[in-house]
């Protein structure tokens, strides 16, 4: 599950670097944050070819990308600084996301309790059955976490704000996947 989150959320930050400047750091991070509550086309295929890696069944990966597309469309935030020094620029953002961490580790206390309601016809735990399981707690997830993010951002040779790389501390608190 993890290596599947790691890959979406990797490849769904590459997106913002190839979005169209616009005249300020602020707008430009706007612009990134919009395209997920606006479930941008371009996002919703990478997030689809990052599940197609994976080993879930389709039935899980609809379900799984249904759970994403809630977390984007539901992502509030509110700019609270702008700092531009040069050709440099840092906007300093609030998020407010599910707290997806939480309900996965819990998940996973629960699959250590109780393995034996996941269990194949082999005696091991079908991983199907519990994906399925996280998922559906994923999708009944209410409780919001809020992080603060520092999206930066230089000007490219034609002086257009362009957003930097996220990192993986940044991406993570984006998905509502951070742990403190």
């Amino acid at each position: 599950m993890k290596k599947i989150l790691l890959c979406m959320l990797a490849i769904l930050t590459f997106s913002g670097c190839s979005l169209m400047m616009s005249e300020t750091p602020t707008s430009v991070v706007e612009d990134y944050l919009h395209k997920y509550q606006t479930l941008d086309e371009d996002l919703l295929d990478q997030l689809s070819a990052v599940l197609d890696m994976d080993n879930l069944s389709d039935d899980n990966k609809t379900a799984y990308e249904d759970v994403m597309k809630r977390q984007y469309q539901d992502l509030d935030y509110e700019i609270k600084n702008e700092k531009i020094d040069g050709d440099e620029a840092t906007v300093e953002v609030e998020v407010s996301v599910y707290d997806y961490q939480s309900v996965s580790n819990d998940a996973d206390k629960y699959l250590e309790e109780h393995k034996e309601e996941f269990y194949g016809t082999d005696k091991k735990v079908d991983t199907d059955k519990y994906m399925e399981y996280r998922i559906g707690k994923l999708n009944d997830a209410k409780d919001k976490v809020t992080y603060t993010i520092y999206f930066t951002l230089n000007k490219d040779d034609n002086g257009k704000w362009k957003l930097n790389d996220l990192s993986e501390q940044e991406r993570l608190k984006l998905h509502g996947l951070y742990t403190k």
